[in-house]
């Protein structure tokens, strides 16, 4: 029975004290106004109002309704500004998986300026997936998918991002630090930490060490990248990281990088989407700033 328009009214006639002045506010017209509430009062069984002369005397019940609408309508006003940002893309949230535990740094380079650029959207990053990362966006659990293994699906987008080389990272103490290329026997005897994931998804391991049937001297996982490059830099192990990476780390570690094989181990990151999701002005966003990104990193 009661309809937004009647407390709509009831502000109004308080706000502008007649009850033209309110319908002039609310674009009606006053006979359209009054007949509005009076229908309201008809079923309701109750005057909202007075007449006063030419002033305007609201009843108990009027009173009441006059409170309800100042408490509601801007819960209504609230609700219509929320849908209008959706609709522009100003408001909502961005749900970011990884897959690439060396990007992450990388990864908080883009955040800041997305975050700059899209005010009222918040951005939030997974790392763990109970059933991997495309499963994870099949199942909407994320919106995008930061991955250097790409798998082709016909209802998942993938957008190349981020050119990389994967080098050997080794301390300057370490042996191999006076080559500047390396074969796989050259890890032989040496100790390979990487992050603790399965070997199939290494690229040390799938392109470099077993098709020359080679294999490190012991293969060790740590999950921090901080603590891996530590663990290099006091020789207690290699470890194999982008390029970038490894070059940032050389400024403030006792490290180097080395190329794996005579061409090296070239790389890309890509980011990952449901196809019916393109055109979202979020993801879009994201994917445009990463590439700039990447664009920095490279030329650095």
């Amino acid at each position: 029975m009661i309809e937004k328009i009647h407390l709509s009214i009831m502000r109004e006639i308080n706000r502008q004290g007649s009850l033209t002045a309110a319908a002039s506010s609310l674009n009606l017209t006053q006979s359209a106004l009054s007949h509005s509430i009076k229908k309201l009062e008809l079923q309701s069984g109750i005057a909202l109002w007075l007449k006063d002369g030419r002033q305007i005397r609201l009843t108990e019940a009027g009173n009441y309704l006059l409170e309800q609408a100042n408490r509601v309508l801007p819960q209504f006003e609230r609700i219509d500004e929320t849908l209008r940002q959706f609709a522009g893309n100003e408001r909502g949230s961005l749900r970011v998986g990884m897959e690439c535990h060396p990007c992450y740094q990388w990864l908080l380079k883009v955040v800041q300026p997305f975050l700059a650029q899209s005010p009222g959207v918040d951005i939030d990053v997974k790392q763990r997936f109970q059933f991997g990362g495309m499963a994870a966006l099949f199942n909407y659990d994320i919106d995008l998918l930061i991955t250097p293994d790409p798998i082709l699906k016909e209802q998942i987008m993938f957008e190349p991002v981020f050119p990389y080389e994967l080098v050997l990272v080794v301390g300057q103490s370490n042996k191999l630090s006076a080559l500047t290329q390396l074969e796989p026997a050259d890890l032989a005897d040496q100790t390979l930490l990487t992050y603790p994931v399965e070997t199939a998804r290494l690229d040390i391991f799938q392109q470099f060490l077993l098709p020359a049937k080679c294999m490190p001297r012991l293969h060790k996982t740590l999950e921090a990248t901080d603590i891996i490059l530590q663990m290099v830099a006091a020789n207690r192990g290699v470890t194999a990281m982008p390029k970038w990476l490894a070059l940032e780390y050389a400024q403030k570690l006792p490290v180097k990088a080395l190329r794996l094989g005579n061409s090296g181990i070239n790389k890309h990151i890509y980011v990952g989407y449901r196809k019916h999701e393109q055109h979202n002005t979020h993801l879009q966003t994201f994917i445009r700033l990463a590439k700039q990104q990447a664009s920095q990193t490279t030329a650095e």
